[in-house]
């Protein structure tokens, strides 16, 4: 099924970046309890690099992403998490650990060695038995997608939670509207996109939490002026 939501990959994120080198990985400690529960479909979550970095450029935990040194980024994966009904499985055991290797190699689609391990630690252990397969299915489905240009519509009057929502379905042919959540901040600033898929990877309607803001909403996109 993932092959299917593969087109050139000349249609991936449009940036540059220059992914460091990782000597060690992260150790995440779960802020939660442990719970497997059987996947019902999955959510991709993109984060918009610049909203987020708007309060971090400095900070040397966010670096890579938000000091412009290693590119500059705009829709990253904040992470790909699987569902169950109205929960969701997280902390599952490890068998396998990552790998240095493995946190570089996803470091352009998610800039942030803690990200990328915590994301592993959380969710990707609840869905496959090793790191390597949870980042493919997570680059399949990153490189995927085609992105809209949120620089040039970012300028519009009166943009709307419904307008960012109609022109990420727009880019993508085969992505309903009612797939693809919007999150704002309390301000109104675009935060994430997120991507709902059914067991088998297809698109499938958001539930009310992952739909976030009405299409009505007013919206702002921080362009990292």
């Amino acid at each position: 099924m993932l092959a299917l939501a593969l087109p050139s990959l000349a249609n991936a994120q449009a940036y540059q970046c220059r992914a460091p080198q990782v000597t060690s990985v992260p150790r995440i400690t779960p802020d939660g309890p442990a719970r497997a529960l059987p996947v019902t479909g999955y959510t991709l979550a993109l984060s918009w690099s610049p909203e987020f970095c708007k309060p971090r450029a400095g900070e040397r935990a966010h670096a890579v992403q938000c000091s412009g040194a290693n590119g500059h980024f705009g829709l990253v994966v904040h992470g790909l998490w699987p569902e169950s009904g109205q929960s969701w499985p997280q902390w599952c055991a490890a068998s396998v650990a990552l790998t240095p290797a493995e946190v570089r190699g996803a470091m352009c689609m998610m800039p942030s060695e803690r990200l990328v391990a915590r994301q592993w630690a959380k969710h990707g252990s609840c869905m496959v038995d090793r790191p390597a397969k949870y980042l493919k299915v997570t680059r399949i489905l990153y490189r995927g997608l085609r992105w809209p240009d949120y620089d040039r519509i970012s300028r519009e009057e009166g943009l709307t939670a419904g307008r960012i929502r109609a022109a990420f379905a727009d880019a993508n042919p085969g992505w309903p509207e009612n797939a693809i959540g919007v999150k704002l901040s309390k301000r109104g600033w675009l935060e994430e996109i997120r991507l709902c898929y059914a067991k088998t990877f297809r698109p499938t309607r958001c539930s009310a939490s992952r739909w976030g803001a009405k299409d009505a909403a007013a919206a702002k996109i921080w362009r990292g002026l």
